[in-house]
């Protein structure tokens, strides 16, 4: 190997080693404190907002460890400083500390979480996608005790197959059947009505309704109840990584536009690597722009039928405008084809088919 290719070799190295520490770089937002007291309310995500120009990062702002479920117990009063380790920013605890005997003062609400679980609780229960085949095979509600056709809270309602006495199901109805933008069948969303336990058990069960979200008839299915224990309080947010193109499948409320804390279904999900704390930032596609015969730029909603073919084929006279910014969501949970975030940063309103990318500041117009 010549002189020459050593140094390329060398170069690109040091190129490729710079580049990445570069983007593994935080940035302190301009005019940050020095330090901040926890208030009753904040979440992880707002204090680092604080400090962060991308305040998702916070676990490396914590030193955080992914191996560690809740490494940040820290609690409103306690007094968090900004100090510099190995030349990266770091925020160091200082707990509050009563002079008495009693010691740290720690609130009935306990350590202060990664983002407010509050804010997505109602959708814990009340949302999930399954495979239809499988939703239709699972036992029905055949009607109840009340010759009402509508059941609600402490009705007795009848459930076709040997039900387990003590379980606690979900009762469920239809919702609306996901697809993605080449047509393949994505999975059926399913909405709960109520949630009960089984008292007798039998060839046709009965379920006492403890709860109702709203009214339950015959035809609805049962199905277990999803343990809140399993969505965890601390997520760990992490850019994330995956390689098909994602988009905005629907809204959670199935509304036109969203904004920041509404829930958002994405197209990807267990299957194509996505996990809960997955960090997206979103993008509107750009539009395409074309130059006319006289070379004047003709906006969208300015074509002709000619222009517009144009637009829709690979032709020099078609230009792609940048996408644009639109915020930042956390995937908090997956199925097998799609998942669910919440968007915490919006500067635009969300849409569907709003594109997906990896969060990086140094590449979107943040």
């Amino acid at each position: 190997m010549d002189t020459q290719m050593k140094r390329l070799i060398l170069l690109a190295s040091l190129i490729i080693g710079c580049t990445s520490v570069f983007a593994d770089t935080l940035t302190l937002k301009s005019g940050h404190p020095d330090s901040y007291v926890v208030k009753k309310g904040d979440t992880l995500w707002d204090i680092s907002a604080a400090f962060l120009n991308d305040p998702w990062r916070w676990p490396k702002l914590w030193g955080a460890n992914p191996q560690v479920a809740n490494p940040h117990l820290i609690y409103p009063g306690d007094r968090l400083t900004l100090v510099f380790i190995d030349g990266q920013p770091r925020l160091v605890v200082k707990p509050h500390i009563r002079k008495s005997p009693q010691g740290r003062i720690s609130p009935k609400d306990g350590a202060i979480p990664a983002i407010d679980l509050s804010l997505i609780r109602p959708y814990l229960l009340q949302n999930r996608v399954v495979d239809e085949q499988w939703y239709e095979s699972q036992p029905k509600v055949m009607g109840g005790e009340s010759p009402s056709k509508f059941h609600v809270v402490s009705d007795i309602i009848y459930v076709q197959g040997e039900l387990t006495v003590g379980e606690k199901l979900g009762v469920y109805t239809y919702g609306r059947t996901f697809k993605n933008s080449d047509g393949e069948d994505l999975g059926l969303e399913v909405i709960l009505s109520a949630s009960g336990r089984v008292v007798e058990s039998g060839a046709i069960s009965k379920v006492e309704l403890l709860s109702s979200l709203q009214e339950t008839s015959a035809g609805y299915r049962v199905l277990p109840i999803e343990d809140d224990s399993l969505m965890s309080a601390y997520f760990m947010p992490k850019a994330a990584e995956v390689d098909a193109p994602t988009t905005v499948l629907a809204s959670g409320k199935d509304i036109r536009e969203m904004g920041k804390l509404d829930v958002v279904y994405l197209d990807r999900g267990a299957t194509d690597g996505l996990e809960p704390g997955h960090v997206f930032s979103i993008f509107k596609d750009g539009k395409v722009v074309v130059i006319d015969g006289d070379g004047i730029p003709v906006q969208p909603h300015e074509r002709n039928r000619y222009e517009k073919m144009l637009a829709n084929i690979s032709s020099d006279s078609a230009v792609k405008m940048p996408d644009l910014y639109r915020g930042k969501l956390m995937v908090f949970k997956v199925f097998d084809k799609t998942s669910m975030g919440i968007i915490l940063v919006n500067e635009r309103p969300v849409r569907v088919a709003d594109k997906l990318a990896i969060p990086d500041s140094l590449i979107s117009s943040e």
